[in-house]
């Protein structure tokens, strides 16, 4: 299997980003790490209250300037709505309307990023109606014929029906749909299958942190044992096979290698499908 898929909007993604959440003090250096160890998407958002956008672009800034090309990695951030934000650091202005809210988003994440594009832009969650979400999918729409961002996404939505009106409604359709993955949504079955119909690629956070019953369940224990690999190397393999990219938000330098060497073995058909009746179970 190679480690890129390629989405709907023609842009290459890996096939497992790293993710740089909660990092605060310490994103730049781990960002930096993670380009060296070989990851070659960064997931970030410009949301202070939980993410260090600007140290993501200083991570980002000494690998290229050690030879490394713009066009060899994958940058996805988010827009937040002003619900999302802590009130006291919102990086753009909140009585602004929607579309300059998303356009003031936008230029601090080109100046936190230091680049002059975006591989991806995802709306962080849908907002409480219709009419405001599709005020801010039209305003990324225009960001893309501007040229400043390459596709589109959505985040933490786990409403079919959403996804289906936001894909039939708009323009330029979600390439991206990233979700947590865990038991309480079914694991988002019904949503994947729906994703893969319409060849969006489908992002899974939480992957680890939500699935300890996973991680130690019996088949994973074996399949890492006949594998001579970690329990979450074989789960992050799986979903790969499955179409999924996962993203992991690991400080270990080891883990980092681990997670980057899942497309050095396979699992055969008949192992996924064992792997596919541990979600049953949970599910």
């Amino acid at each position: 299997m190679e480690a890129f898929i390629t989405s709907m909007a023609g842009v290459r993604i890996p096939r497992i980003i790293y993710g740089t959440a909660w990092k605060k003090t310490d994103t730049r250096r781990l960002v930096e790490i993670a380009i060296r160890e070989g990851f070659r998407a960064i997931d970030t958002a410009c949301q202070p209250k939980h993410y260090d956008e600007a140290g993501v672009g200083a991570g980002v800034t000494a690998c290229l300037n050690l030879g490394l090309a713009r066009r060899d990695l994958y940058l996805q951030t988010k827009f937040t709505p002003v619900s999302g934000q802590n009130p006291r650091q919102i990086p753009y202005n909140a009585r602004a309307s929607l579309p300059e809210q998303v356009a003031q988003s936008f230029a601090a994440s080109l100046r936190n990023l230091q680049t002059d594009y975006l591989d991806c832009l995802i709306l962080h969650s849908p907002l409480s109606t219709a009419e405001q979400t599709w005020a801010l999918w039209h305003a990324f729409e225009s960001l893309v014929d501007a040229g400043g961002v390459r596709q589109l996404g959505i985040s933490n939505c786990y409403t079919l029906a959403d996804i289906e009106h936001l894909c039939n409604g708009s323009r330029i359709k979600p390439a991206i749909v990233q979700n947590r993955f865990h038991a309480e949504t079914g694991y988002d079955r019904e949503i994947r299958g729906f994703c893969s119909q319409q060849k969006i690629v489908y992002q899974a956070f939480w992957t680890l942190t939500a699935n300890p019953h996973v991680l130690a369940h019996a088949t994973i224990a074996a399949l890492a044992s006949t594998h001579k690999r970690t329990p979450p190397q074989i789960l992050f393999r799986y979903l790969a096979q499955a179409g999924i990219v996962p993203l992991t938000g690991t400080r270990s330098e080891t883990h980092m290698r681990e997670d980057l060497s899942i497309f050095e073995f396979e699992l055969t058909v008949a192992e996924c499908r064992a792997v596919d009746r541990i979600f049953m179970e949970k599910a």
